[in-house]
């Protein structure tokens, strides 16, 4: 008996072998390194990113495969058959590579629930199933009942993944959301905005604060996807609070880290719904009545004064009608300036809206490569800047002068810098300044009675520092920092 030629099998199955060892690994990335709502490193947030844009890849050409094995069954079109190796080969590797991404962008983005997790996993089997169908159609002569059932099974995959990561983005009733009434009777689909809450519509959180949660907050903050372990859909879970500990101080509005978010500039890192409308003015009154009143679930609903009139969420924002002349005219005087500058440092400086001449300067993406002599180049539009960000740069107290003509500046970030106290006491002149966050900095309690002059401030973000809690605060102080 002639033994069999194992370095044949070996090298028949080598491509196998490749395939299968990503697969894997990422098969235990999942299973021990789940998703849990925490963020991480940014340079793996970076990298799954790009999931989305890689994720319709494999889709595409899976689906492609049963095309192919269809129509190549008529002597016609029979050369297409030849082709279905080589496309299975490519939907394997690019379902590995974008379940690796959404590993990268789950684990480390700050999601968790049973959605995330079931996208995730949708995507895997998807991997596995690719691979099999491609070792099944290499290594048999007659392809029988097995391939054909992977073939289904991997279709029934891509719809099934397709449709919770759907979800995760456009929300859980992505697909009935705009269902007419007469298809949602015939078909007993429920109301998803109108039984998404169980809270009692008797009492002034049922009525007025949790409608407001349903309908701007839940996408990202509810029962199947809670990122930063947050979830606003029910009373219990909001009074819970997330990763970061309790998000409502009841009685305290200042100390509620839900209404700080809400109110923020829409530009802030903290700012919330991120990425969406703001909460109307009328919205935001409401919470912050509610939690000054205990936020408890259990008062009247007609129990606090002064609480605005309930007024429907608007669904469609219509954009501002601009007069190009009137902006034009507008930006006259800076538009040379601000040209040059966005050519010389790319991507770091804009307008705050199409028809502002106020300027946005995120110098952080340039990280310690923006020192000193570099923020001298923008004095031309200094008065103009309403937002700056100098966060991780290269900075020292001489630009402090630079950083005190933004005398319009209403929110400065100085995170991680080597800037010192010398450089906040020369900034009492800024009194539109809204939020300042100096967290990581060599800042100490001697700033605090300059910092105490700024008459708008409302956030003063001291973590890390020398500034810590417990110690004395001037009075204008109290309830603005944030440790």
């Amino acid at each position: 008996m002639t033994a069999p030629n194992r370095g044949g099998i070996l090298h028949r199955f080598r491509l196998g072998f490749v395939m299968l060892g990503p697969i894997l690994v990422v098969t235990a990335l999942v299973a021990f390194l789940p998703p849990d709502g925490n963020q991480r490193a940014e340079w793996v947030q970076f990298i799954g990113r790009f999931h989305p844009l890689l994720v319709h890849f494999p889709i595409a050409l899976f689906l492609l495969v049963p095309v192919l094995e269809i129509v190549g069954r008529s002597a016609r079109f029979e050369y297409l058959r030849l082709s279905v190796s080589f496309v299975l080969t490519l939907a394997t590797l690019a379902a590995t590579t974008a379940a690796i991404l959404g590993w990268c962008l789950g684990r480390s983005g700050g999601y968790s629930g049973s959605l995330i997790t079931q996208h995730m996993w949708g995507g895997l089997l998807l991997s596995i199933v690719c691979w099999l169908c491609w070792l099944l159609r290499t290594q048999l002569s007659e392809l029988g009942v097995t391939y054909a059932i992977a073939l289904v099974l991997g279709v029934g995959l891509v719809a099934w993944t397709g449709y919770r990561g759907g979800q995760m983005s456009l929300g859980r009733n992505h697909l009935t959301e705009h269902m007419p009434n007469g298809l949602r009777n015939l078909l007993g689909v429920e109301d998803s905005v109108a039984s998404a809450s169980s809270a009692d519509p008797n009492t002034f959180y049922g009525a007025r604060i949790q409608p407001i949660f349903t309908a701007r907050c839940i996408n990202c903050h509810g029962a199947d996807k809670h990122k930063g372990n947050l979830r606003l859909d029910s009373y219990h879970a909001l009074m819970r609070g997330g990763k970061d500990g309790a998000v409502i101080q009841t009685g305290n509005i200042q100390n509620s880290d839900l209404f700080r978010r809400i109110t923020l500039p829409v530009g802030h890192d903290d700012f919330m719904p991120k990425g969406k409308t703001p909460l109307t003015a009328d919205e935001v009154k409401a919470i912050e009545l509610w939690i000054g009143a205990g936020a408890s679930d259990k008062i009247g609903i007609n129990a606090i004064k002064d609480a605005p009139s309930a007024s429907a969420v608007p669904t469609e924002v219509k954009l501002e009608e601009i007069d190009p002349s009137a902006v034009a005219k507008l930006r006259a005087a800076i538009a040379p300036a601000v040209s040059h500058l966005q050519e010389q440092f790319p991507n770091t400086l804009e307008y705050d809206s199409r028809g502002s001449a106020d300027l946005r300067l995120n110098a952080s993406i340039l990280g310690s490569k923006f020192g000193d002599r570099d923020l001298e180049a923008f004095a031309p539009v200094a008065e103009h800047i309403i937002v700056a960000d100098f966060s991780r740069t290269a900075i020292t107290d001489h630009s402090a002068t630079a950083i005190a003509e933004m005398k319009r500046l209403r929110v400065l970030r100085l995170i991680d810098t080597r800037l010192t106290d010398a450089t906040l006491l020369r900034l009492e002149t800024l009194n539109q300044l809204e939020s300042l966050d100096v967290y990581g900095s060599a800042m100490t309690p001697a700033v605090l009675p300059t910092v105490a002059k700024l008459p708008k401030l409302s956030h003063f973000y001291v973590g890390h520092t020398g500034i810590q809690p417990g110690k004395s605060v001037p009075e204008s102080l109290v309830g603005k920092l944030v440790f």
